[in-house]
């Protein structure tokens, strides 16, 4: 089988990759002065250790955090952990005063921490909140101003069409006048039904009350009379306003967004009652009051209701109130799930009988998904159904209050959480729209005026996103892994879909446009780098230039191996399955077959074998001693991985776990063929969702490994999340089928190798229950080949470096005595 090696730059090289079969890498530009990775010499005699790799990550650098631009587009600010605890300091860096940084003093934060401020339309003033108020910020002398000095919380404030501020305080909008510093409120959102008035007696008993007892008829007429005063009032004084809209008890706000003009407000309701049971909490049993305490916890997918909300356009000017209603919207009440619902039924012996109802539907949950046009006269809404098969990005129709469809989206598998940003082009008398879809197979940018037809800016097979327009509505500037799956750089379109590529850094970049648009600020990492900040010039393509320098030395002295990134064919389908691969010194000349490691990374949806710094970085170090003692390690990006496209990433639809074992079982083959690996001494481990292949690699392919380790595992998709599991499985009301199939805890019985379990008990996401419930089934059937280890302070995400330290120990005695 012939090696087909992926163009990747990594400088970091290490001795014992050296091996000419597998050493093609082809360069990628770095900056001039300091090179994205820090070379090594290749015969350092540092050892890696267990104890160094699990330790407190700030031995080896804090990264720069929520990184931002300063309003003169030549100071950069970022937050950095301190050194030892969790509390972040903020820092400006002046590029023009050779990249000088500073923290910047407490008294004066509040001028500064205007990352999220909105514009004005003249772009001459900001305004945003700190703590819990409101600032403004006069850009031409760099003046700021508060407007509110309160015990509430003000946020989303922004700039209306006339120059006003608004913001919003819980359910209520206020309007703060720029010229008089007069403050009105524009609505006031209720979860009650409204006050029906004064009302006249109904009962038999309460009309003789009123008709007999002189004193009840009295205070009836009196308060007849207040009512109709404050009518009277209300309707002819224009001090007096009446702001209140009313939504019904038992309801709550999901998402409410005011006009720029002022004049209108979307608002979506939902039922305020949580889907969870009384049953769902998890028992903390290390408390500071020495008890066990029981956290209400999510609801289980098993028992989540369906969700929908109710969309209301209000008029601010006539006090009106109206609901939108989705029949507009093309495939609303398909029976999208009739197939599904069929093959469920057949198994009971039971006909389904499709029939076409009205969806459930919402508004889907993302980033800022409702979106007014900049003079506030049109509105733009992402919705989704329910069942999470279809997606429309809606206009309102503000004649008649009616909803648009101005793209609809169905994906018989499921919509993705990402690839769903949108906007309007800015003062665009056309009314136009910009929006990424993966209706393609990939998710690329699409233009579209809203009466005519889309125009798509991008194509080919990579992904689009992070996406910024120009003040000049000429250009999109967005990350793309056009040149690699797992290199993401950083390009420009124009609307008549001219690309080019503006960074040549390789690794993984994200980005920020300048205010003035002229410079990049650049978060760039590699395979064997943290990330650090970079600035460049837009008009310098390819040239950036390093201005943060948070790695400590230490971290930079370590022989940490560097792993090629290979394209391993697959048995399955014509698509390779990307995966970074570690070979140890002379892993092909020695007369011994190696033995190997296979990490899977969680989550399913994750990238994990791109060209940048992981977020699995101990994991990343656990790796490098194990080739450092002879291991060959294998990281796969298994089908499901994000990165690659609409296909790879539903390949998993209704039977999580079959897919991914088969591209297991390739990587292993690989090993074999390519890695003089021994079949039988490979192993793996894996969390979270890495911890369900692990079990399901060992439950239904018990051949493929000698042992693995299951960290903070699925056990049974029925007793996880819905907004996660149900997109894949559908629900176990409607596709017990496709639970039953995808879930461990049914294959049990095919164990046969050595297994560990790793469990932390306050886990909220991944409950201790699946772990509990796991090992009581292998009680039951009777298996002696599995230890459990369990971690009672540690939530999903470990925590602790001595949890760190202890589960890596056994994961790594595991591999020891097993391979």
């Amino acid at each position: 089988m012939k090696i087909q090696l992926i163009a990747v730059a990594l400088s970091f090289s290490l001795a014992a990759c050296s091996n000419t079969q597998l050493s093609e890498q082809l360069n990628t530009s770095a900056p001039d002065k300091v090179p994205s990775t820090v070379a090594v010499n290749a015969q350092a005699s540092t050892i890696i250790t267990l104890e160094q790799v699990m330790a407190d990550p700030d031995w080896f650098g804090r990264a720069p955090e929520s990184w931002y631009w300063g309003d003169d587009s030549n100071t950069v600010y970022y937050q950095q952990k301190q050194l030892g605890n969790p509390l972040r300091d903020l820092y400006a860096l002046d590029l023009a005063n050779s990249s000088k940084t500073s923290p910047v003093d407490l008294s004066i934060k509040h001028k500064v921490a205007d990352k999220n401020a909105k514009f004005n339309q003249a772009r001459t003033h900001k305004v945003y909140t700190f703590n819990g108020d409101v600032f403004v910020k006069t850009l031409a002398s760099n003046t700021v101003k508060q407007l509110t000095f309160t015990s509430n919380t003000e946020r989303k404030a922004f700039f209306l069409t006339n120059g006003d501020i608004a913001y919003q305080v819980a359910n209520v909008f206020y309007r703060h006048n720029s010229q008089t510093g007069q403050i009105k409120e524009l609505a006031s959102l209720h979860m009650s039904d409204k006050p029906a008035g004064v009302t006249e007696p109904k009962s038999y008993l309460a009309k003789e009350q009123h008709k007999l007892i002189a004193y009840i008829a009295l205070q009836q007429r009196n308060a007849q009379l207040k009512h109709a005063q404050k009518q009277r009032l209300a309707a002819e004084n224009s001090a007096v306003t009446d702001s209140k809209f009313y939504f019904g008890k038992d309801n709550k706000v999901a998402y409410a967004s005011l006009s720029p003009a002022g004049d209108k407000l979307l608002v979506s309701i939902a039922l305020a009652k949580s889907s969870r049971d009384k049953s769902d909490i998890m028992p903390n049993y290390i408390t500071k009051e020495g008890v066990i305490v029981a956290k209400k916890v999510r609801a289980r997918v098993a028992n989540n209701r369906q969700y929908k909300e109710q969309l209301f356009i209000l008029d601010l000017v006539t006090g009106t109130q109206q609901a939108l209603s989705y029949d507009s919207l093309p495939g609303f009440d398909e029976d999208v799930l009739a197939s599904v619902k069929a093959e469920n039924y057949a198994r009971a012996g039971k006909k389904y009988k499709s029939e076409k109802k009205a969806r459930n539907i919402h508004v889907l949950g993302m980033y800022n998904p409702i979106k007014w046009s900049e003079d506030g006269q049109h509105l733009a809404i992402m919705l989704e159904a329910w069942d999470n098969k279809t997606r429309w990005l809606t206009t309102v129709n503000f004649s008649d209050n009616t909803l648009v469809s101005q793209h609809k989206l169905h994906d018989d598998a499921w919509i993705n959480w990402n690839f769903n940003e949108f906007g309007w082009l800015n003062a665009d008398n056309n009314a136009s729209l910009y929006y990424l879809s993966e209706e393609s197979g990939y998710s690329h940018l699409y233009h579209k005026n809203l009466n005519a037809k889309a125009v798509k800016l991008t194509s080919g097979a990579f992904e689009v996103s992070s996406v910024t327009l120009t003040q000049d509505n000429q250009h999109f500037i967005f990350k793309a892994n056009k040149k690699h799956p797992g290199i993401y750089e950083i390009y420009q379109v124009d609307m008549a879909k001219n690309l080019i590529a503006l960074t040549d850094l390789g690794g993984k970049n994200d980005y920020v446009l300048s205010p003035d648009e002229s410079k990049l600020l650049i978060e760039h990492s590699t395979v064997t780098m943290p990330p650090e900040l970079y600035v460049q010039n837009i008009n310098a393509v390819g040239t950036a230039k390093r201005i943060t320098y948070t790695v400590s030395k230490q971290f930079l002295a370590m022989p940490w191996a560097a792993p090629t990134v290979v394209a391993i064919p697959s048995s399955k389908q014509k698509q390779p399955i990307y995966s970074k691969v570690y070979l140890p010194k002379n892993f092909d000349k020695t007369a011994d077959k190696n033995r190997a490691v296979m990490f899977t990374h969680g989550a399913g949806y994750l990238q994990n074998s791109h060209l940048g710094w992981s977020g699995y970085f101990r994991e990343y170090m656990f790796h490098s001693m194990l080739v450092q003692q002879g291991y060959v390690v294998i990281d796969m990006d298994y089908r499901a991985s994000a990165g690659y496209g609409r296909d790879w990433r539903t390949a998993i639809y209704r039977h999580m776990g079959k897919v991914e074992v088969e591209d297991m079982r390739d990587g292993v083959n690989w090993l074999i063929e390519n890695a003089n690996v021994d079949a039988k001494r490979v192993g793996t481990y894996g969390g979270s969702y890495g911890g369900f292949l692990t079990l399901m690699s060992l439950f239904t392919d018990p051949d493929l490994f000698a042992s693995g380790a299951a960290i903070r595992l699925v056990s049974d998709w029925a007793y996880y999340n819905h907004g996660y599991t149900a997109n894949i499985l559908n629900t176990p009301e409607d596709d017990a089928i496709a639970y039953e199939r995808s879930s461990p805890i049914y294959f049990a019985e095919g164990l046969n190798k050595p297994l560990l379990i790793n469990a932390p008990m306050v886990d909220d996401n991944v409950f201790f229950e699946d772990t509990v419930r796991l090992v009581q089934r292998l009680i039951e059937l009777e298996k002696e080949n599995f230890e459990t280890a369990i971690y009672p302070v540690e939530p999903h995400g470990f925590v602790q470096p001595s949890s760190w330290l202890d589960e890596y120990r056994r994961i790594y005695k595991l591999f020891e005595n097993t391979l």
